[in-house]
């Protein structure tokens, strides 16, 4: 894993990470993509070896992904819980009641400040469908949603997806990948989809808002999202490697 080449998570998105950081971000998403499989045994002398650091990180590490249910912890190592559908869909339903009551709070607030910020993230996301730069266009699509949620000035709602965002990341980092490689036509429906939320913003209309939200996250419940959100497509993911 001391190879670049092999790592899945994006090198520039890392800059501020500590060593533990780095290895836990490496290790949940090859957890997700099924590289590494549920049932595994992970070493902490074996992971140290194989990013070159000592065991303080590697602890530091498992520490991290514990707390997200990736791994059993064990004497000088874990055990790889994995992430089934099941727990893939119940994020959605996380992110749903999140982006649900933060649309509840927006009308309330002043969104033209807002409204700027998202449509130069929007713009950042046509750039890099147009580069076919699926890291950059998955970066800033957790952007944006993490912009609408931080709008509201809400700790715990924000604490809730500071939590989730980790797994998440990685889901949407793997389903991009696999898109563009596959299914690059997807991306103008992402995009008016994104353009909706805006929209509704823009105008605080309730009517839109549900519209954009369910646009976004009817389809995880068994339709269109479900389909690129499946372990089988999360591990067509993990064959592309970042630049």
């Amino acid at each position: 894993m001391t190879n670049s080449k092999e790592h899945l998570y994006p090198a520039k998105w890392l800059s501020k990470a500590s060593a533990g950081e780095r290895i836990a971000c490496e290790l949940r998403i090859s957890i997700v993509s099924g590289k590494i499989e549920s049932g595994t045994k992970l070493s902490e002398n074996k992971l140290a070896a194989d990013f070159s650091v000592s065991r303080s990180p590697v602890r530091e590490a498992l520490k991290i992904l514990a707390s997200e249910n990736m791994i059993q912890a064990e004497r000088m190592g874990a055990v790889v819980t994995g992430l089934t559908d099941k727990h893939i869909e119940e994020i959605y339903d996380v992110r749903l009641m999140i982006e649900s009551f933060v649309f509840e709070r927006i009308v309330k607030t002043d969104t033209e400040g807002l409204v700027k910020e998202l449509n130069k993230i929007f713009e950042m996301m046509k750039i890099a469908i147009k580069y076919g730069d699926a890291d950059e266009f998955s970066f800033q699509d957790v952007l944006f949603h993490e912009t609408i949620i931080r709008a509201i000035d809400h700790s715990y709602m924000l604490m809730i997806w500071n939590n989730l965002k980790p797994v998440m990341e990685s889901l949407i980092l793997l389903s991009m990948r696999v898109r563009f490689r596959e299914k690059y036509e997807d991306f103008q429906r992402i995009l008016d989809n994104h353009e909706l939320y805006i929209q509704a913003i823009s105008t605080k209309d309730r009517t839109l808002m549900i519209q954009s939200l369910h646009q976004n996250f009817d389809d995880v419940q068994g339709k269109v999202e479900d389909l690129w959100m499946s372990q089988q497509l999360l591990a067509k993911g993990a064959e592309q490697s970042n630049p």
